[in-house]
């Protein structure tokens, strides 16, 4: 097959696409209707508290909590600044750096403990409550197959700006 054909996807090949972008597409989109409505944030915010909580001394430069939270740089920095107009997050700089660390404030740990529940719960019900222990492993396995590909297509240009 010469570069200029399309690779098309076989039947199998489109089924799992189809069910994989509803997937990515409803998920996100139950998680955040179901955190704005418990808990008054996106599950971004709550996703990047909950990272904070778990980092020693509740902070992390924000290029690391950047690759933690599986974001840019610069929406992460928008998010930051928003959960700091609300008093969950302060910036602290880097000494001898450009750069700064995003530092969950007290009021921000106790916002992501309180969130806590609510999250676990909905996680459970959209996920977990429909899979067995062997399912849990083999979309642990595929989750991992596909963040490679991906971080692979990434490095080569694909899906670059």
């Amino acid at each position: 097959m010469g570069s200029d054909s399309p690779r098309w996807l076989d039947a199998g090949q489109q089924t799992a696409w189809r069910t994989l972008v509803a997937l990515i597409t409803r998920l996100p989109a139950a998680l955040d209707t179901q955190s704005q409505r418990d808990s008054d944030m996106t599950h971004f915010e709550y996703f990047v508290l909950a990272v904070l909580s778990e980092a020693p001394g509740r902070r992390l430069q924000l290029s690391t909590l950047a690759e933690q939270a599986n974001a840019s740089l610069s929406r992460l920095s928008h998010v930051v600044t928003r959960l700091g107009a609300r008093g969950w997050v302060r910036r602290e700089t880097v000494p001898g750096s450009r750069g700064s660390f995003a530092v969950l404030t007290d009021d921000g740990y106790a916002k992501v403990v309180a969130s806590a529940p609510a999250h676990v719960e909905a996680v459970r019900r959209l996920v977990f409550d429909g899979l067995d222990d062997a399912q849990v492993d083999t979309l642990t396995t595929l989750g991992a197959a596909l963040l490679t590909q991906l971080d692979r297509g990434i490095a080569e240009g694909t899906g670059k700006a």
